[in-house]
């Protein structure tokens, strides 16, 4: 059987057994026996790196009231789920972030070229509902953030938040069937539902070099832009670098957007790689606004939704994006959950996969040298891995931008990175790049929220601690929420489904969360907890449908995937896939979710609840 697009022809030129051995020796060269360890937090003596530079602290007086509903984050997540509660009547809602204002990562991020790699029609969510209507195919990340803005506008969402503020404690009261939130402002208020969307990938994570802390130049991470130093905006126009010798460290999804600009302003830039990325055609074009005024209502959600099927291998009559994600959806499955060919053998349907995998990397390699003009540089700039080994890029300016003689391609490979750093540069083994300024491109600690890290404790019931019950794994209801842990709700990517299109899968979680609440004051619950029985039986549901990638992420070059060589991430997803999970959610709503709504006349499951917890 050959693949959508495969010819026999191409299918025999591929000599699987030498990529196989190419990808090994590339992979070799990167793998560090400390894996994750070579990141740092920004935190302690590095905490300035992730110091908020766009809003001026403000003080006030703590909060010691009562809300209804308090969301942790105020990212698309924390938005989305505001906005479906506030349609679902809830008026006492309360935003809580870290940052000076929602928006989430793009809030954070605002680094020169920032832009979303995901067609801006579906990823922006709620545009039909506040009148929105993109600029660009792929929207700027500035154009993105007052889009978040103006959903918490429309949502009335900024009436009582917290911001620039980070929860500290959650304590659940059992006698006033509350949560006691504590924060680090000194607030101790109680809520009722607590939320938690803080996302991941809003703490900047630097690489552990030695001597970091000697060098007497300027430095920064590229989510903490310091505009004050290199001038200009996120359009570009970096007139402060113009005598300024630069090395950014970092060529993944962020190093591909920022690095044109610094190249085309920096008096000379030094890319120091250890992983180069793939690069596809990007594509981007303003919008054809004759095309968006004949859209009819409704047309943002068929959109979104045909985009999600395709991704997930699901059958449509019509692609309704075609970009660089849907011409390889085959490749996504061993990453990503979705439906995956079932009138094949495995071992058939790996083989064509591998194969098509190999073509699309060859055809990606092979633009380098279209472009590159240097044969070294493009021959170091080539990706030597399976396509989802690392989040594929895309750019119409990153490769083009080696072609520039002020810009020095630095391949860190073989020394596993960047080795040391002196007063005034970084070092490559034996080499020294004297320079002004180092930018780091290193990305964020992925995975790891408040509730997950333990930064934020929780406490449920008898003041058990979530960590502690989620001791040998997490333990969830459909990815949302716990046995003993009463109206507390979770959104992320954790016994669910996943996508590259996050927003559309944070919307759809938010909607079922707020329809959960919604049900539950109608109904008079006096709380929402899912039984011992149906938690077990959903961690049981994960892990049997969990396709084992451990395999794949064992060949795979070092990345945030698979913990930097030296674990597979596998077990936490719903493998049949996105579209299939949203299904089984609004047949689950659909039903009387008598498995989570506990009522006082509930006398049987609530003198019960102890020993289910036990038994759990």
């Amino acid at each position: 059987m050959e693949g959508e697009g495969t010819t026999m022809t191409e299918s025999t030129s591929i000599d699987l057994d030498a990529i196989r051995e190419k990808y090994r020796q590339e992979r070799d060269r990167r793998i560090r026996p400390d894996g994750a360890g070579q990141y740092r937090r920004a935190a302690g003596e590095f905490g300035y790196y992730a110091t908020d530079p766009y809003t001026e602290r403000e003080e006030r007086a703590p909060k010691t009231d009562r809300v209804e509903a308090l969301v942790i984050g105020a990212g698309f997540g924390g938005l989305l789920t505001g906005a479906f509660l506030r349609d679902a009547g809830v008026e006492s809602i309360r935003l809580m972030d870290e940052a000076g204002d929602v928006g989430g990562t793009w809030y954070w991020n605002r680094y020169p070229g920032v832009r979303c790699d995901i067609e801006s029609y579906v990823y922006m969510p709620l545009l039909e509902e506040t009148g929105a209507m993109p600029t660009e195919r792929y929207a700027t990340g500035e154009e993105i953030r007052q889009h978040a803005i103006r959903i918490a506008r429309h949502y009335d969402l900024y009436r009582d938040t917290l911001f620039q503020t980070r929860a500290t404690s959650l304590v659940w009261n059992e006698d006033e069937t509350e949560w006691e939130v504590e924060t680090d402002r000194g607030d101790r208020f109680r809520a009722r539902y607590v939320i938690t969307s803080s996302g991941t990938l809003t703490q900047p994570k630097l690489p552990g070099i030695p001597g970091i802390e000697t060098f007497r130049g300027h430095t920064f991470h590229t989510s903490r832009w310091d505009y004050g130093y290199t001038g200009g905006s996120a359009d570009g126009d970096l007139i402060g670098l113009h005598d300024k010798r630069v090395a950014v460290i970092g060529t993944g999804a962020t190093g591909l957007q920022v690095i044109p600009h610094l190249a085309e302003h920096a008096k000379e830039l030094y890319v120091l790689q250890r992983t180069p990325s793939t690069v596809d055609v990007r594509d981007n074009r303003p919008t054809d606004w004759e095309w968006a005024t004949s859209l009819q209502p409704g047309w943002q959600r068929e959109r979104m939704e045909n985009f999600l099927q395709v991704l997930a291998g699901e059958p449509v009559d019509e692609s309704l994006v075609t970009d660089g994600w849907t011409k390889t959806t085959s490749l996504q499955r061993h990453i990503l959950s979705g439906s995956v060919d079932q009138g094949v053998s495995d071992e058939e349907r790996e083989r064509q996969d591998e194969i098509d995998d190999a073509l699309t990397m060859e055809r990606i390699r092979a633009r380098v040298d279209e472009i590159v003009t240097d044969p070294a540089t493009a021959e170091a700039l080539k990706p030597w891995y399976r396509y989802m080994c690392k989040r594929p890029g895309f750019s119409d300016l990153y490769l083009q931008a080696f072609n520039r003689p002020n810009v020095t391609l630095v391949d860190t490979a073989d020394f596993h990175g960047v080795t040391g750093m002196t007063e005034n540069a970084v070092l490559v083994g034996d080499d020294a790049y004297e320079v002004d300024c180092v930018v780091f491109a290193t990305g964020f600690e992925t995975g790891v929220s408040g509730v997950v890290s333990g930064t934020l404790p929780v406490a449920g019931r008898d003041g058990v601690q979530l960590l502690q019950a989620w001791g040998r794994g997490p333990r969830t209801l459909h990815g949302f929420f716990t046995h003993g842990f009463p109206n507390l709700f979770q959104l992320g990517p954790m016994q669910n489904a996943n996508s590259v299109n996050f927003v559309h899968i944070l919307q759809e979680q938010a909607e079922h969360i707020a329809a959960i609440i919604a049900r539950a004051d109608a109904d008079d619950a006096r709380w929402v907890e899912p039984t011992a029985e149906a938690e077990a039986g959903w961690v049981q549901t994960v892990f049997a449908t969990a396709r084992d990638v451990s395999a794949f992420q064992a060949e795979c070059t070092p990345g945030y995937y698979n913990g930097e060589g030296t674990q597979a991430i596998t077990g936490l997803t719903y493998s049949p896939g996105p579209v299939d999970f949203h299904r089984l959610l609004r047949e689950w709503r659909a039903g009387d979710m008598s498995d989570v709504l506990v009522r006082d006349d509930d006398d049987a499951r609530l003198r019960q609840r102890d020993l289910a917890g036990v038994a759990s």
